[in-house]
């Protein structure tokens, strides 16, 4: 009996029509939608008593075969890949440092530490960008990368410190029991389990990190928003916005969802990995946002540790 047949029943034959009228009826809504979407788009229109052509037309898109349009938008790319990958690798460091104090035995370091994660969570990204270009004078780059490791890396250490709490204590007991110290149980044997547990949602922070680096226009950094919606249409003129807006959207959802399907294949993986005898890991199947995953990984701490009080 498969897990959701316990939860209600299978439905009848009334049930299936009803369904597949329903799906039949949304599909051609959608597809409704779709049409008008691109008729409204690709029918001309008036601006400033000029009359232009549709969205779809070619004189719409010709600035495309000049290749310094391409060199521009190549250089706003690399500049979000560039705050991207530098954010990245200053969150998973300080993710890593603040997962390891917030689980610390020594309440005078954890407790402030849970302050300082809380306070960083909660502040907005673009505020915090704004604060960091405005009080701390560093350039545009900087503001985004910096703003970008902190609000980040507070989320993959609750993360990775959610990781920790739910690993079974026999972890840190056997580790102790063979003469290692706290520090070295929970480096050399606590911590590993728990980055490999929690690696799908710490990449999948990582994209929600990559989207974020588009804040960067507003205090000026010369990403690929900026490089194309801003630079290239006041350039250009507003009548190529539509044709830069679909370009710049291609090439988001380009790398959004190659890393989003790596993030997806990872999950796979590791839940793999962890069904052959590791401890319980995320769900597959998808990348829950880093906030659920911190919830359950809490809620498998809690149950394993109410599971151990009695052998105490």
């Amino acid at each position: 009996m498969s897990g959701s047949s316990v939860l209600f029943d299978a439905p009848g034959p009334r049930a299936r029509r009803i369904s597949l009228l329903a799906s039949v009826v949304a599909a051609l809504a959608l597809l409704g939608l779709a049409v008008w979407l691109f008729v409204l788009l690709a029918a001309p229109r008036d601006s400033g008593g000029i009359t232009l052509p549709g969205m779809f037309d070619a004189s719409r898109w010709d600035i495309f075969v000049d290749p310094e349009v391409w060199e521009f938008i190549g250089a706003g790319v690399l500049n979000t890949l560039r705050a991207a990958a530098v954010a990245a690798v200053g969150a998973v460091l300080l993710g890593i440092v603040f997962s390891l104090v917030r689980s610390s035995t020594h309440a005078w370091l954890r407790i402030p530490t849970a302050w300082l994660l809380e306070f960083f969570r909660g502040m907005p990204v673009l505020l915090m960008m704004l604060f960091i270009l405005l009080v701390a004078s560093t350039g545009a780059f900087w503001a985004v990368v910096i703003a970008l490791i902190v609000y980040n890396g507070t989320l993959i250490g609750e993360a990775l410190r959610a990781g920790l709490a739910a690993l079974p204590r026999g972890q840190r007991e056997a580790a102790l029991s063979i003469g290692m110290r706290h520090v070295q149980s929970k480096i050399l044997v606590e911590f590993p389990q728990a980055f490999r547990q929690m690696l799908p949602i710490i990449v999948a922070q990582l994209v929600v990190l990559l989207k974020d680096t588009s804040l960067g226009y507003i205090v000026g950094y010369n990403e690929t928003i900026r490089a194309t919606m801003y630079n290239l249409s006041s350039y250009f003129g507003n009548r190529y916005l539509f044709s830069l807006f679909a370009v710049t959207l291609a090439i988001y959802l380009t790398i959004n969802l190659s890393l989003s399907w790596f993030a997806r294949w990872l999950s796979r993986r590791t839940a793999s990995g962890y069904r052959k005898g590791g401890p319980a890991g995320p769900p597959a199947g998808g990348t829950a946002d880093p906030t659920s995953a911190i919830r359950l990984a809490d809620a498998d701490a809690a149950r394993l540790a109410a599971a151990e009080e009695p052998d105490r």
